[in-house]
């Protein structure tokens, strides 16, 4: 089986002069050798494709893949995670992880938030601001969290996300809507621990790998798991897999939510909880298209903590897309 692969290579977008932080979705050169290497390992012969105007030039001149294992994040729109599977899509050609449909909502947190709540899943209270006008009609208490609607790797999360007055309310949308010249989504804050779930397959064959804790370490600024502290999270953050009764009730909603959203093949779910609200999980955001640095992503970092070694997690994600496509495993 002749499996493409599609990516954002961090250095060519940094080459084209973007921001360390406009540029932090994008993958490293070790996370595409890691994913080759893993997949040749497993019996496959592969083809680095690209990102999409790769991929759009290679299909135009009428080359073809078994399967394609996308991690492109796309660099325009608030869809901008849809457009290769959509393109995909198009052509027919199978594809590891979650549809277009799927990518989409899940890229925009409010819209995510909406579908979860329709499932009757707790989600904190939340209004979408899209001009600093929006403000007048948040009736929500303090404190709010503040972020943009569809940024990933914690863009935009700072400890000033979290905000006491309508003063800070004000000046925070204010800079992330020029900053980052989208929506920004205010919510409730939430005071207690936090998950990021793992989870594996499609449907009902979904399982969970692990709810893996995120503990700021002392040298750490505290309180939000920020967009520096997932930059530079091997010495600032402490990951976790944790077993107790909270890390399961966390486990389970976020099973509940991959469901519900129609992820597929493997992701991440963030849980959390408030510590006024007697131990009951929130459901925050869903990533269905997860980082795969063997070394410094929450998916393969959680796999390694459960015992699963780093290519044994790329079979189970390309074994679940060939299921769904019905291609031999």
């Amino acid at each position: 089986m002749k499996i493409g692969i599609t990516f954002d290579l961090r250095k060519d977008y940094l080459a084209l002069g973007l921001s360390e932080e406009e540029s932090a979705e994008f993958d490293s050169e070790d996370t595409v050798d890691s994913l080759d290497g893993a997949l040749r390992e497993l019996g496959y012969q592969t083809d680095r494709i690209g990102s999409l105007r790769s991929l759009v030039g290679r299909l135009a001149s009428g080359e073809r893949w078994d399967l394609v294992f996308n991690i492109c994040e796309g660099l325009y729109g608030l869809g901008r995670e849809s457009q290769v599977p959509a393109i995909l899509e198009a052509y027919q050609i199978p594809f590891v992880f979650s549809d277009a449909v799927t990518l989409a909502v899940c890229h925009h947190k409010a819209i995510t938030k909406m579908v979860v709540r329709s499932h009757a899943i707790a989600t904190p209270e939340f209004i979408t601001v899209e001009s600093l006008a929006d403000m007048e009609h948040c009736n929500l208490p303090f404190p709010l969290f503040v972020k943009p609607v569809a940024e990933g790797t914690s863009k935009g999360i700072t400890p000033f996300s979290v905000v006491n007055t309508p003063q800070e309310l004000h000046n925070r949308c204010a800079a992330l809507l020029e900053k980052y010249r989208q929506p920004v989504l205010v919510e409730s804050f939430l005071s207690g621990r936090e998950f990021t779930v793992g989870i594996l397959g499609t449907g009902e064959k979904a399982k969970v790998v692990g709810s893996l804790e995120v503990q700021l370490n002392a040298n750490s600024e505290q309180g939000v798991y920020s967009f520096e502290h997932k930059e530079f999270c091997e010495r600032m953050v402490t990951y976790r897999l944790a077993h107790d009764d909270e890390a399961q009730a966390a486990a389970a909603l976020a099973l509940k939510v991959w469901q519900a959203l129609g992820c597929r093949d493997g992701g991440r779910v963030d849980v959390r909880y408030d510590k006024k609200a007697n131990g009951y999980p929130y459901f925050i955001e869903a990533n269905p298209l997860a980082g795969l640095n063997p070394t410094h992503s929450d998916l393969p970092i959680m796999a390694s903590q459960a015992g699963m070694a780093y290519q044994e997690l790329i079979r189970e994600i390309v074994d679940s897309a060939k299921s769904r496509y019905g291609l031999p495993c």
